[in-house]
């Protein structure tokens, strides 16, 4: 049986979140998701329809970055950084549960 947490992944990677469902979310403006995509911070996506899409680990991302610009008073680069190396220690992590290392 599916935890909660996997049937809303399931849930997010079959139609993802809109825009302004993912900065409701994150407690952001969706300018604010706009302004970083723009900075090519965030990539949504494929368009598949009129309007972005993104995905749990897209929410995961913003909630990161988010959390880096207003604990820390960061530049949006910087938040962004940090977080692309969240990202990187936990894939090594998982590659190491695989793997049967960890």
């Amino acid at each position: 049986m599916q935890t909660t947490e996997n049937l809303i992944e399931a849930v997010l990677e079959d139609s993802g979140l809109t825009l302004h469902q993912l900065a409701v979310i994150c407690a952001v403006e969706p300018e604010w998701v706009t302004r970083h995509i723009d900075e090519g911070l965030l990539h949504p996506l494929p368009q598949q329809h009129s309007e972005w899409r993104f995905s749990s680990a897209h929410l995961v991302r913003v909630r990161r970055i988010v959390s880096i610009e207003r604990n820390f008073e960061a530049l949006p680069e910087l938040a962004a950084l940090v977080a692309d190396m969240q990202e990187e220690i936990d894939d090594l992590r998982r590659r190491l549960r695989r793997a049967g290392l960890e």
